[in-house]
């Protein structure tokens, strides 16, 4: 159970230190009416959501969860900022099923994720999460069948989870995403929807709304910028926050690698491999073409490997996540396609191959090496013209990330 270190009231915003079993002196600064449930029991929640929520296995909220969950339920306009591996996504798909009119079989509440493997994660949580409560929901996304999704749409569902550019196409009369009953607008991993490439979409989405519809941004970070944006489409939003310099993961240990050329990155790559047992581990490059010549080189040194980007068709990349996600593949090599809230609890070690050429970015891909409190490891392979961008990353972050020591099978 969380309990309050320090409190400190500044106008309508209250800073509380908290200290958690798995995050320890995680800063949050939040409006004030924000009140603190200890216990999925406390919160209001009805018996089948309780049970879907307990038979998934959680047993107590998460910080996040603890503060969120009760004022998106009140149906407040909410911007809800937290780690990676918090339990972000579980906080807006419990909240979603608590305001949902299982009897009326019409979509109440769409979800918006800035990838298809996202959206498609958001689903089967709710599915999940709601196993008690047979509520309908579908994942519209891109690379599926058109007709699919009308067949779905026609026959009702509670929640639509999707892509922003999908989900508007559904709104042509011939294809049933009827709106007049959405009560709930959410958008998962917010900063990335917010980017410069969605922002028009979700403007385009938002549009055909009703006028009441309650708007729930969540993410692991929250420019400013973005911050201000939301003021175009909430009213007095409750703010539930991280503050920056608290958003490098506890228990993950972070290390560079230094190799002077881009060429030493995959021999320094195979001798990590030969010296440490790994339970999973995600490799992350900037580019399709270096995840493809990477997987490539991997597999002729005789390393077993799989590989993801946005260039694959949709049913190979659903299957190398399920392989992946059983444990069948053990080392993935991705583009930034999979840094944004894919969960993989097995996951022990991060390397990027290549440094982010986002900051903003290096916290999705390292937060997916520790969720839940268990420990990880971010290894970053720097060029001499990375070092700028490590100081920066370090400056951003306020944490330190030292040369990786000798004995860092053991960390692992």
């Amino acid at each position: 159970m969380a309990t309050t270190a320090t409190m400190a009231t500044s106008g309508s915003a209250r800073k509380r230190l908290l200290k958690e079993e798995d995050m320890t002196k995680v800063e949050f600064e939040t409006s004030e009416e924000v009140d603190v449930t200890p216990t999925f029991d406390t919160m209001g929640l009805r018996e089948d959501l309780l049970r879907g929520i307990y038979a998934y296995g959680f047993e107590k909220p998460s910080a996040i969860q603890q503060r969120a969950i009760k004022q998106i339920i009140k149906g407040r306009d909410v911007i809800a900022q937290s780690q990676s591996g918090t339990g972000k996504t579980a906080t807006l798909s419990i909240s979603v099923l608590q305001c949902l009119d299982i009897q009326l079989r019409e979509t109440q509440a769409l979800i918006l994720a800035p990838t298809r493997e996202l959206a498609v994660q958001i689903q089967k949580g709710l599915l999940a999460l709601g196993d008690y409560m047979n509520v309908q929901c579908h994942a519209c996304i891109g690379g599926t069948n058109v007709g699919e999704d009308i067949r779905k749409l026609d026959y009702g569902q509670h929640v639509v989870a999707g892509t922003p550019g999908r989900v508007f196409g559904k709104y042509d009369s011939s294809q049933k995403l009827r709106t007049r009953a959405i009560k709930m607008l959410v958008l998962d991993e917010a900063d990335e929807m917010l980017n410069k490439g969605f922002k028009e979409q979700i403007y385009d989405v938002y549009r055909y709304l009703p006028p009441a519809t309650q708007v729930v941004l969540i993410s692991a970070t929250l420019p400013h910028e973005i911050l201000e944006m939301t003021n175009k489409f909430m009213t007095d939003p409750i703010r539930i926050l991280v503050k920056r310099d608290e958003l490098t993961l506890e228990g993950i240990k972070q290390f560079f690698v230094a190799v002077e050329r881009e060429e030493w990155k995959f021999d320094t790559l195979c001798d990590l491999y030969d010296t440490l047992t790994i339970t999973q581990a995600v490799i992350f490059c900037n580019t399709k073409r270096k995840v493809d010549w990477l997987t490539e080189k991997m597999r002729e040194a005789n390393f077993t490997v799989s590989s993801m980007h946005g260039d694959m068709p949709q049913k190979e990349r659903e299957s190398i996540m399920k392989e992946f996600r059983s444990g069948a593949s053990r080392v993935l090599i991705s583009t930034d396609v999979w840094a944004r809230g894919l969960d993989v609890p097995q996951v022990s070690l991060i390397i990027n191959y290549d440094l982010p050429n986002n900051r903003e970015l290096y916290i999705h891909r390292i937060g997916r090496s520790g969720r839940y409190g268990r420990k990880g490891v971010a290894i970053n392979f720097v060029k001499n013209d990375d070092i700028r961008i490590l100081r920066d990353i370090e400056q951003y972050y306020s944490t330190q990330i030292d040369e990786m020591p000798m004995n860092v099978a053991d960390l692992i």
